[in-house]
């Protein structure tokens, strides 16, 4: 039998307390199980979804010089443009070239006594050949953080906890992390690893998909497609809530195959995380949901912290050598032990 990840309906889900004591079992039950939904009537303007996809493929149409202006490297942020092939996974390059745009923020001012995620804190770089760009992505990153935050205390409620449980973990300032995403064509003998298969260590992922496929999620019987539907986002549950969860919610991994060489891919995927000052909790669930915890998820080439930012911290360093070598040397003897993994976050 094909398996097909759920849709839910968030307007419909909320529309009465009694629709809503359904939609949170249906988003409980479909995030332990798949730890996979596409979300429909999510209350994000189409209009701006749109200008996102036309402002994301315009940047990536520009001629690469004035793409590498705003490159990675330049950034001990971690913040900027990545050509195909720079950003690894599980030690092997992915196939598609973007650009990660975080909270718009000042630099801290950090010593040899500060702490190490403070790094992590400062601007964003923008291409000064598409100036429109700017506003339209802070606009929608507002939009969707807000939606994030619904999620993760609809999540919460659907586990028996306050809907505010989590939000001492991503309040006064959330882990925020958004990509606009190409994956170009690729023929068959030359590989289709766009993202090698990988978990996403935030709490709860919004991905925006324009038309083609490629979208994989792992299931009982295999790999899962999860193509673009207009109008929809697919979320998934990240390591945090499997964390927090002891293993409740599943926190799955996923993969991008490449498209076929004569198109391409185009996604905007934003990650919701917690404050990187945070530790994450163990909830204690109600003895129905009990029965049902797996335990988190061991992988010894990835081990997971309960320190969000150093989780965070070591995801970025594997993840982007060049950046990690350039601004971020003195961290690297124990993330260059632990090279053969990767997060894609």
């Amino acid at each position: 039998m094909t398996q097909h990840i759920p849709k839910l309906s968030l307007g419909k889900g909320l529309a009465n307390p009694e629709a809503k004591q359904v939609f949170l079992a249906k988003l409980r039950d479909t995030a332990h199980t798949y730890g996979f939904l596409y979300l429909e009537d999510h209350g994000i303007d189409q209009t701006l979804i749109d200008d996102v996809l036309k402002l994301s493929r315009q940047f990536f149409t520009l001629p690469e010089e004035q793409k590498l202006d705003i490159a990675m490297v330049k950034s001990p942020y971690f913040r900027g443009y990545n050509r195909a092939g720079l950003e690894h996974t599980r030690g092997k390059p992915d196939w598609r070239e973007q650009v990660d745009i975080g909270p718009e923020q000042e630099a801290l001012t950090i010593d040899q006594n500060s702490p190490t995620w403070q790094r992590l804190i400062g601007p964003n770089q923008w291409p000064s050949a598409l100036p429109e760009l700017k506003s339209t992505i802070l606009k929608y990153q507002e939009a969707v953080a807000a939606l994030g935050i619904k999620l993760t205390e609809l999540l919460a409620e659907s586990l028996g906890q306050d809907r505010d449980v989590f939000a001492p973990v991503y309040t006064p300032a959330p882990n925020q992390l958004l990509k606009i995403v190409r994956y170009p064509g690729r023929a068959a003998e030359e590989g289709n690893q766009g993202v090698g298969a990988h978990k996403d260590s935030g709490f709860v992922t919004i991905l925006l998909q324009d038309k083609v496929g490629g979208l994989q999620v792992e299931g009982e019987n295999g790999w899962i497609d999860a193509p673009p539907v207009r109008g929809t986002f697919v979320v998934n549950m990240g390591e945090l809530l499997e964390l927090a969860s002891n293993g409740y919610l599943r926190a799955n991994v996923h993969r991008v195959v490449s498209p076929p060489s004569d198109s391409d891919r185009l996604s905007v995927p934003f990650f919701f995380g917690a404050n990187l000052s945070a530790t994450i909790p163990v909830l204690t669930l109600p003895d129905t949901l009990k029965a049902q915890v797996r335990g988190v998820t061991q992988d010894p080439n990835n081990p997971l912290f309960r320190d969000v930012a150093k989780n965070y911290l070591k995801s970025r360093l594997r993840s982007h050598p060049d950046v990690a070598r350039a601004h971020h040397a003195d961290l690297l003897d124990a993330a260059e032990r632990e090279r053969k993994v990767a997060s894609a976050y």
